[in-house]
């Protein structure tokens, strides 16, 4: 068995396997057995979940939408900023994609897809955010961000400090 399915099989044997995209429930308290600092954020792409890493065993798990295939990233970075109810603006694949969309949308407009609150990432365009479409949590709909429903987001945001660790995997 290779190194990745067995770690898949030990996250489904620990009850953390991926249920359906439309199922989305609320965050809870899980057991985390896995070597990583506390503050730190590990997210599973596969299974659309965010685990904020307590330290003692166990992390608080959090539904999220993640990247479209193609579009997806995986490996270390970390938090580089933190900002409520952020203004967007597209990047320039995004606006290649959606060339109708303004340059820039204000914090807090109904259109603005960073939601109550981001965590933007060192090195590159990507960050957890919030969301104006909470329907996505579940499933492969960004370019590359980590969404979150908007009352998940706020909550992380207050856990969470700069510097913090961010681990994207499979």
């Amino acid at each position: 068995m290779s190194g990745r399915y067995r770690v898949w099989a030990g996250l489904a044997g620990l009850g953390l396997a991926a249920l359906g995209a439309g199922q989305a429930e609320a965050r809870e308290v899980v057991a985390f057995p896995y070597a990583a600092a506390p503050g730190s954020v590990v997210v599973s792409a596969s299974e659309r979940k965010l685990y904020l890493v307590n330290g003692d065993g166990t992390a608080i798990r959090y539904p999220v939408a993640v990247g479209k295939p193609g579009k997806q990233w995986f490996g270390t970075t970390a938090v580089d900023g933190k900002y409520v109810r952020p203004a967007w603006s597209p990047p320039a694949e995004v606006k290649r994609d959606n060339p109708r969309l303004p340059n820039l949308i204000a914090g807090g407009s109904p259109g603005n897809p960073m939601g109550a609150a981001a965590l933007t990432l060192s090195g590159g365009q990507y960050a957890i955010h919030g969301t104006n479409r909470p329907s996505s949590i579940g499933t492969f709909a960004s370019y590359g961000c980590i969404r979150m429903y908007n009352q998940d987001v706020v909550d992380l945001y207050q856990r969470v400090e700069v510097g913090a660790s961010v681990t994207m995997m499979r």
